[in-house]
């Protein structure tokens, strides 16, 4: 059985230590996470673990023959001039390697002269190689290569285009392709999901579940991982937590301990200011001089106890948008094609007669597989696209904020952020004088911390312009947002304060998102395009995005809760009939559905809450107890134990309610509520 096992590895750069005494254990079937904030040295630990860097100290002890793939989250481009299809093959080198190696063998066999131990020891070594490519599916490979690179998006064209062609997202999923079909004993993939469609993501989830070997995943989609995992290793201050459970679990166990942790933080800050202040006080005084210097000794000793990044929660306000009329935004007849009728590809219809209004308040998803016209339609939405047919109308007193990365690369966004001006500078120049003072805040939401905030916006990458854009398009005073991926290039922390954001907006949104939780929490309506001989066919659900996925699941029995949208060669309007008043329930059944969810939510946090109060409590006691005037004396260690196992008692009892509240509010967001 293969297995990588770790014992006390610790590795500095500099004077910092990026791991301590960090332990870790991988074995097949293992599915694990790998959390922690920016910058907190999870990348670091995953080329420790794959053999690329060196530990200062500690035990990397890894069973011989364990094969080891590492996927790093970026910078990887595929060797120039071969065909898609032959670099996949690259993946099959090691087992060329134990061809080579069994021929060497048959002619040592051939020239052998006796059938003594030798030859036996060759014929047994020779059967182990030829039954290891066997098992390999070496001799599957051409179907093996094309089943992985069609689940991760391309073409059966695409095999025989040059790696060249693609581009850098493209190869990156070549990179993944080709670190799946090793077939690996132990799978490291540090952000895998980053340059992944919704069909891409949902293939690799069933990869997952299938693989024999063992995983540890680096990711920001917490739908993917709470699908993948059942084990979260947290990197905080170099040190490593193991928690049982998928993503989400492990979250509601952070939050429970970060509230007691926050409470000890703020008590040790009141101390701290205390301490500072008689330090400050008596330093200077003769008399008193030597207690201050105890003083300073004192803070110089205390342990300072630090929150996680990750898990800190940052409101941040934004303007509110400008009153506009009901009706956001109406499509009369939209249509969009690309190429000409005499070109060699011929004329390709994206879209075609699309009617839809957009009320001011929804939140509206556009899903579907690449190709569908998603982006297309958002850029005709935007206005960065004219060249279409029929007629978009705003409603009165719309203001539109496009955001998109390849609107970033191609358009005055790009100029802007040519500039050596400081990106903190940068910010305040386009902030509203009121938000000024909290733009430091909102930069260290959305990654720029420390010193990143006086880096040039010109020496930015192209992802840190991509969040920078986003925060200065959310600066200003808009009613309609149009977003193309907002959540590409934020870790999980950051998403979920856009993610709240974006929630206490009263606007209209519009939106593209491949991250399945993002999707499901902002959107109140779904609108699916499916591309299909013709032009997209398009569907409106009175749903979120959770609604519409049950609906397509149930689609072949029932099919109540779509109503077709208008295509011209058919019928200009909405479908009639009893499309309506379905439509209506169901509008009625999303608001119950959505009031309970909010309900459960508000009941689940107040749960939580006092969870998290009992284990203060108990964590006291147990301080109490411990002390030396309590456990010498009988009788209050007596009373002091009894509280402390009633403590217990109770936190048990809270427990097993939260648990019976969660599956409620789990059931009640998959809708069966």
């Amino acid at each position: 059985m293969a297995i990588v096992q770790f014992s006390k590895i610790s590795l500095a750069f500099g004077d910092r230590d990026i791991l301590k005494d960090v332990s870790l254990n991988l074995a097949p079937l293992s599915r694990a996470c790998l959390a922690g904030a920016n910058g907190s040295g999870k990348s670091t630990l995953m080329k420790v673990i794959a053999g690329e860097l060196s530990a200062d100290s500690g035990e990397r002890a890894v069973q011989k023959g364990t094969r080891i793939s590492y996927l790093p989250q970026s910078g990887i481009t595929a060797s120039g001039g071969k065909l898609l299809r032959d670099e996949a093959e690259t993946a099959f080198a090691h087992i060329r390697a134990l061809l080579t190696q069994a021929e060497e063998i048959g002619r040592e066999l051939e020239n052998a002269k006796s059938d003594g131990g030798p030859v036996a020891a060759l014929l047994e070594e020779h059967h182990r190689l030829q039954e290891q490519v066997e098992n390999s599916g070496y001799y599957r490979r051409e179907a093996l290569i094309a089943s992985v690179l069609a689940g991760l998006g391309f073409s059966p064209g695409d095999l025989q285009r040059s790696t060249d062609e693609f581009s850098g997202g493209w190869q990156m999923r070549i990179a993944l392709a080709k670190v799946l079909l090793e077939q690996p004993d132990i799978l490291l993939l540090d952000e895998p999901t980053n340059y992944l469609d919704i069909e891409a993501r949902v293939w690799l989830e069933n990869w997952l579940s299938k693989f024999p070997g063992g995983c540890l995943l680096v990711s920001h989609d917490r739908y993917f991982l709470d699908r993948s995992v059942n084990e979260v290793y947290e990197l905080f201050q170099g040190n490593l937590k193991r928690y049982a459970g998928n993503y989400s679990a492990y979250e509601k166990v952070r939050q429970t301990e970060l509230a007691s942790l926050i409470k000890r933080y703020r008590e040790q800050q009141e101390e701290i200011a205390k301490t500072e202040a008689l330090i400050r006080r008596f330093r200077y005084k003769a008399s008193k001089a030597a207690f201050a210097q105890e003083l300073i000794k004192r803070l110089e000793k205390m342990e300072r106890i630090e929150i996680p990044e990750n898990l800190k929660k940052i409101a941040i306000t934004f303007p509110p948008p400008p009153h506009s009329g009901r009706v956001a935004l109406t499509l009369e007849g939209i249509g969009k094609s690309y190429g000409s009728a005499g070109e060699g590809h011929g004329l390709r219809q994206v879209l075609s007669g699309l009617d839809l209004t957009i009320d001011s308040g929804e939140r509206l998803v556009v899903t579907g597989p690449n190709g569908a016209g998603k982006t297309t339609l958002l850029r005709i939405l935007s206005g960065a696209d004219n060249d279409y047919q029929g007629t978009v109308k705003y409603g009165s007193g719309i203001n539109v904020g496009y955001f998109s990365q390849g609107a970033l690369e191609a358009t005055e966004a790009a100029e802007v952020m040519q500039g050596n001006e400081p990106v903190l500078e940068f910010l305040e120049a386009q902030a509203p004088t009121a938000l000024i003072p909290k733009v430091r805040d909102m930069l260290g939401a959305f990654l720029f911390r420390g010193d990143d905030v006086y880096k040039p916006v010109s020496v930015l990458s192209g992802g840190e312009k991509s969040r920078l854009a986003l925060l200065r398009m959310l600066l200003k005073p808009l009613n309609l947002l149009i977003l193309d991926e907002p959540t590409n290039h934020l870790d999980l922390h950051s998403k979920d304060i856009l993610l709240d954001t974006l929630q206490q907006f009263k606007g209209t949104i519009i939106f593209v998102s491949h991250d399945h939780t993002f999707m499901e929490a902002l959107s109140t309506k779904t609108l699916e395009l499916s591309p299909g001989d013709g032009p997209a066919r398009a569907r409106l659900f009175y749903g979120n995005y959770g609604y519409y996925l049950e609906k397509i699941s149930s689609e072949n029995d029932n099919n109540t809760g779509a109503i077709g949208l208008s295509v011209k060669s058919n019928v200009n309007n909405i479908s009639t009939g009893s499309s309506g008043s379905n439509a209506a329930e169901q509008r009625t059944l999303n608001k119950q559905r959505q009031t309970l969810i909010r309900r459960l939510q508000r009941e689940e946090a107040a749960m939580l809450n006092v969870i998290a109060e009992l284990e203060s409590e108990k964590s006291r006691m147990e301080t109490e107890l411990s002390s030396p005037e309590v456990y010498s004396n009988g009788e209050k260690a007596k009373a002091v134990k009894l509280r402390l196992d009633e403590c217990a008692a109770l936190i048990g009892v809270k427990t097993a309610g939260w648990e019976a509240l969660a599956a409620e509010l789990e059931k009640a967001m998959n809708g069966n509520g």
